[in-house]
């Protein structure tokens, strides 16, 4: 029974009224903050599919016609493709403020504070700001930060003067975290890492190809992925191609895997469909539907998605594969390999191993609601 079928048919003596989320008191914290993360991320993937499609079209257009990319109906296009994983980080913040158990609007801007494009203008103790530095990771942290803070402050200001006070304050204390403390962290990680893939790259390393392709996904969700663009630009101009690239796309074929395990495995049936909708973008190169919508919420898939697309990253590396272009990823990407054959296997290992890994490792299944029956 849903919800709304309450209005027409009245509770027999004794029924219990049923709930829409399961009561989630009793499960371990680890659990109940991974099923928060379920509730933050899932809505988001319709969004993530739609847009995702339509970069991914627009990513092959690109490569095959490069006139392209001048047109204003081009570059309109890529406007609405873009748009959910521009504005990603305030519908996280949105829905982790609801989650967390403070006013939603709050999480929404606090987000679109660490997005804000104005930041690239401003520079803190020599230290340029970067929009989206820290990803979604910063924003659930800023997120569930304010709602402490906003929580903590109504109950030591008074009433008339809580509507007034709360939110300022929330949003002024926890903006300064985002910007003194968050921004700083992550641009040094982005920059260490920028660093050793850089360093390491062109050593045909197969423990860096691991490292690297391994690491990468987590890199997606500190933002710290936007700061390898201009490497890869840098390593096609010097080189003729980037081998970079082919070894970071790796993750996304171990988040492929992972999610087909899942699929497999899980009786949930709202899982099932949200891994069905988001495979085609996945294998199109956009990972964040797979990412955000199934293996992070279940915690050891997303692990197995990091191990699956080592093992890829690894086998591009050793072969060092190349590509002659950037922005492209996924199966898209073995168009502009220099070595296709070998790219396509790394990405058939990538699949295998994401899959076996998260078979292996398991996960926690997603309880069914109301909603999914």
């Amino acid at each position: 029974m849903k919800l709304r079928d309450l209005a027409r048919k009245p509770l027999a003596p004794g029924e219990a009224l049923p709930d829409k989320i399961p009561d989630t008191s009793a499960l371990p914290p680890l659990r109940r903050f991974l099923l928060k993360l379920s509730s933050i991320f899932l809505p988001l993937v319709p969004a993530l599919i739609a847009c995702g499609l339509i970069t991914s079209a627009l990513n092959i257009a690109r490569y095959n016609y490069p006139v392209l990319e001048a047109n204003n109906l081009f570059q309109l296009f890529a406007v609405v493709g873009n748009t959910a994983f521009w504005g990603i980080n305030i519908f996280v913040g949105f829905n982790s403020a609801k989650e967390f158990g403070g006013t939603p609007v709050i999480g929404g801007i606090l987000g679109a504070l660490i997005s804000h494009p104005n930041l690239a203008a401003i520079t803190l103790n020599g230290y340029p700001l970067t929009p989206g530095r820290g990803g979604v990771v910063a924003v659930l942290l800023v997120a569930a930060l304010g709602a402490l803070i906003e929580k903590t402050l109504r109950k030591i200001i008074p009433g008339a003067l809580s509507l007034l006070l709360t939110p300022l304050l929330t949003y002024l204390t926890a903006a300064a975290f985002a910007i003194f403390f968050l921004q700083p962290f992550a641009g040094l990680i982005a920059f260490t890492i920028a660093d050793i893939a850089v360093g390491v790259i062109h050593q045909g390393s197969i423990i860096s190809g691991f490292l690297l392709s391994g690491t990468f996904l987590p890199m997606v969700m500190l933002g710290i992925h936007q700061t390898l663009s201009p490497i890869h630009s840098e390593l096609i101009s010097r080189y003729g191609v980037t081998l970079l690239l082919p070894i970071l796309a790796m993750a996304g074929a171990g988040q492929v895997g992972a999610s087909l395990a899942v699929f497999v495995k899980t009786r949930n049936r709202h899982l099932k469909k949200a891994i069905l909708s988001a495979l085609p973008v996945g294998l199109l190169g956009i990972g964040e539907p797979l990412i955000y919508g199934v293996t992070l919420p279940l915690g050891r898939p997303f692990l197995a998605a990091c191990l699956g697309g080592a093992f890829g990253g690894a086998w591009q590396s050793y072969y060092m594969v190349g590509a002659a272009a950037s922005g492209i990823s996924g199966l898209p990407l073995a168009l502009a390999a220099n070595k296709i054959n070998i790219y396509i296997a790394g990405l058939l290992i990538s699949y295998v191993a994401g899959f076996i890994a998260a078979w292996l490792i398991g996960f926690d299944d997603l309880p069914e609601t109301s909603e999914d029956t």
